[in-house]
This record gives C-alpha cells, sequence and structure tokens, in this order.
C-alpha cells in the first residue's frame, strides 16, 4: 500500500544497547513499511558521544527545539565501571539531562493501561502520572572528591555587586570525603509548576506535590512556596469549577498514600525523586515497559517522547551470545505513536493522526489477544506463554499494518 507520508520533520535519537537493538526492529517491521517520514536523526550511543566530546548532544537539543517533536531511544549515563567497559575518556553528563536543561522541560511519566494486564498493585485502576521536575538538582550538581581534612563552604556573588553570602558546609578530616554542590532556579520551577497545572486540568486529575521541606527548609521550601503562588494567583478558580485539588504533602506520607489508593492523580516530584518514583509506579503498574514518558515545555508545544525504562543491558548481553530474549518493547512502539500524534497535532493532519491512535489500538489488541513477552504473563488475564521480543513486534506490525490499510480488526 502507498506509504503515509508525515509532512513535517521529526528528530529521531538513538541509544544503546538493547534499547537500540529494539529501536530497530520497530522501525524496519512497523513505522517503515507504512509511514514516510522526514527524519532528523542524531546518534546518542556512548561510542559517539565520546567520539563527539558530547557535542552531539547538544546537536540534538537544539534540532528539538527548531522541529518541536522528537522521538528518543533509551541511552547510558556511564559509571566509572561503564567507562572502563566502553574505553572512555570521560564520565559523560546523562544526556536525557542536557537534554531537558535545553528545553526546560517537564518529564510527565504515565503508565500504559491495558485491560487484560492486571497491576502487580491490584487496586491502580486508574493512572498515576509522574510529573518531574526536568531541570537541575542532581543532574546538573557538581560533584567531587576530598582528599584530606579541610573546610567546605558555599558562596554566592551577586551579579550586581552585593554582600557575598558565605556559608560553611562542612569540616573535613584527614580521610576526607566527598562533595556535593546542588542548585535550582525559580523561574523554572515556576514553569515547572504551571505545566502541572495545566496537564491535571487536560487530564482531569488532582494534584499533588511532594518534597522533604522539613528538611531541606529553603531548597524544597523555595518548590511548596512557588507552587502556592502559582496555584493561587492562576488555576484556583479553574481547580475550584472542576472540583480539582492541589495539595502538598511530604514525600514519606505520599508514598504510603500513592500505594494505598487507586490511581488518578498527577504526582508532581522533584528531578532525581520523579525519577525514582516513576520506577516504582511502572513496576506497581505491571512492568517498565508498560511506562511511557514524555519531556515537553511548559506551554506543551515542544514534545520529546521516549520509553521510561533503560537500555536494558542484562538482555543485551544474552541478545549478543545468540539466546531467546524477550523484552517488552511497548513503550518504545509507543513512543513513536505520541511523536506521531504530536506530528500530526501540531500540523493538523487527521490522517496522521488516525494512524497514531491505529498504533496505541494495535499494541492493546495484541495484548488483549494474548501475545506478551514474558514479564507479563502472569499479569495477562488471556496469555499462558511469553513471546520473544521480535515475535511481539512482529504481531504488532501485523495488526497496525492492516488497520492503516482500513482493514481493522
Amino acid at each position: 500500500m502507498d506509504k503515509v507520508k508525515v509532512a513535517r520533520t521529526i528528530v529521531e535519537i538513538t541509544g544503546d544497547e538493547m534499547a537500540q537493538v529494539i529501536w530497530e526492529l520497530v522501525r524496519e517491521r512497523i513505522i517503515d513499511p507504512v509511514l514516510q517520514i522526514p527524519l532528523d536523526s542524531y546518534d546518542l550511543s556512548l561510542p559517539n558521544r565520546e567520539l563527539t566530546g558530547d557535542a552531539v548532544t547538544s546537536e540534538a537539543a537544539a534540532a528539538i527545539l527548531e522541529h518541536g517533536v522528537a522521538v528518543k531511544c533509551s541511552t547510558i549515563t556511564p559509571d566509572k565501571a561503564r567507562a572502563e567497559e566502553y574505553g572512555l575518556t570521560h564520565l559523560w553528563r546523562s544526556p536525557n539531562g542536557t537534554l531537558r536543561k535545553a528545553l526546560d522541560g517537564v518529564i510527565f511519566r504515565e503508565p500504559v493501561i491495558i485491560e487484560s494486564i492486571e497491576p502487580l498493585v491490584p487496586h491502580w485502576q486508574a493512572p498515576i502520572v509522574i510529573a518531574r521536575h526536568a531541570n537541575a538538582d542532581q543532574y546538573q550538581a557538581t560533584d567531587f572528591s576530598v582528599p584530606g581534612a579541610g573546610t567546605l563552604t558555599l558562596n554566592y556573588a551577586p551579579a550586581d555587586g552585593g554582600e557575598t553570602i558565605i556559608r560553611e558546609v562542612a569540616e573535613f578530616g584527614p580521610d576526607g570525603g566527598v562533595a556535593l554542590g546542588m542548585y535550582n532556579n525559580t523561574d523554572s520551577i515556576a514553569t515547572f509548576a504551571r505545566a502541572c497545572f495545566s496537564f491535571a486540568l487536560n487530564a482531569n486529575y488532582p494534584v499533588y506535590l511532594s518534597t522533604k521541606n522539613t528538611v531541606l527548609k529553603a531548597y524544597d521550601g523555595l518548590f511548596t512556596e512557588v507552587f502556592e503562588t502559582v496555584f493561587a494567583k492562576e488555576f484556583s478558580e479553574a481547580f475550584a469549577e472542576r472540583e480539582l485539588t492541589y495539595e502538598h504533602r511530604l514525600i514519606d506520607d505520599m508514598v504510603a498514600y500513592a500505594i494505598k489508593s487507586s490511581g488518578g492523580f498527577l504526582w508532581a516530584l522533584k528531578n532525581y525523586d520523579g525519577d525514582v518514583q516513576a520506577d516504582i509506579v511502572a513496576q506497581g503498574f505491571g512492568s517498565p515497559g508498560l511506562m511511557g514518558s514524555v519531556l515537553a515545555t511548559a506551554d506543551g508545544r515542544i514534545q520529546l517522547s521516549e520509553a521510561a525504562h533503560g537500555t536494558v543491558a542484562r538482555h543485551y548481553r544474552r541478545h549478543r551470545a545468540g539466546d531467546r530474549v524477550s523484552t517488552n518493547p511497548i513503550a518504545t512502539i509507543l513512543a513513536w505513536g505520541r511523536a506521531l500524534e504530536h506530528r500530526a497535532k501540531l500540523d493538523e493532519d487527521a490522517v496522521l493522526l488516525a494512524v497514531a491512535g491505529d498504533l496505541r489500538r494495535a499494541v492493546a489488541g495484541t495484548v488483549d489477544a494474548g501475545i506478551v513477552t514474558d514479564d507479563l504473563v502472569s499479569l495477562s488475564a488471556v496469555a499462558t506463554t511469553g513471546s520473544s521480543t521480535q515475535e511481539f513486534i512482529d504481531a504488532v506490525a501485523s495488526r497496525f499494518h492492516r488497520m492503516v490499510a482500513g482493514h481493522r480488526v
């Protein structure tokens, strides 16, 4: 059949290990046979970041800002062991952190709800959307090893020449230790708040912000103050009209509430907290493979879609050894679906919007027909055995291609 032509560019960001293997299969078997997409592609695999001195990550960020729509494969943020494995000259920063900084965006992670899949937390019947502040904190921090005895201080020198603020942080003994300098920006926190409240209004969800402001009184206190101000001035009336609420809760209290709840709310979290809680929520709904991730600007115009899981190194080693692998590719497939949907909405392309919907329905239909990867067998109401990654992708491809051709099943 004739391919569906996408008029404007989508930025494609490729990555590492098993995630990249899945990426290539999805492109080859699901996307390319029915869609003609002008792609602006960037290789953010660890070897290419090493080769380019990580300049490729900044180039990808500029392309996303230019074109407004991107879809990304999972990538490696190296530790010392990875640096040795890949022969790196530097411990390159998280590429996701660089992209988030460039976009000043918010990460929304939302589980994929499929009728035949029972969550591991059985009373989670509605999505818990994790809104993760995608700026600074640990991901743009400065840390270093302290070699021996000495004093650690924080200095702030005002740009207007005012009085310098100096705070003593710690006294180190002869054995030294480690130190970390971390920051965030008031305007970015306000942008985060607006994005969260806007998303919640569109989804008809209440909003909870979680911090530990009893410990970090100034740092986390700023998050609570800014959220309360933005809500009171800009969103309180709209929330009241829809009988929606906003509340700040200490993170330990909120974790307990989330586990006991039935879902159906947006949970706003700082950068690192959001990273951790998104993984917990993903697993609670069944599998990290059922968790989608969108990095969006506050106005919603620019959007980067990706899978929430990592590069699945353990499965990659088995794949390279020639063993059967059953890694769940759903989040990667639906990342393409969200990118197509966003491109369609920006371009007012009704045909492409329908195709994006077909892709979501093809995934759900395949799972509901009992074709699942190993991680979902025990949660499926219909599946008795698991399929390999390739078998699952082929089943989705067959269903999707028939739907696009007009033979809906």
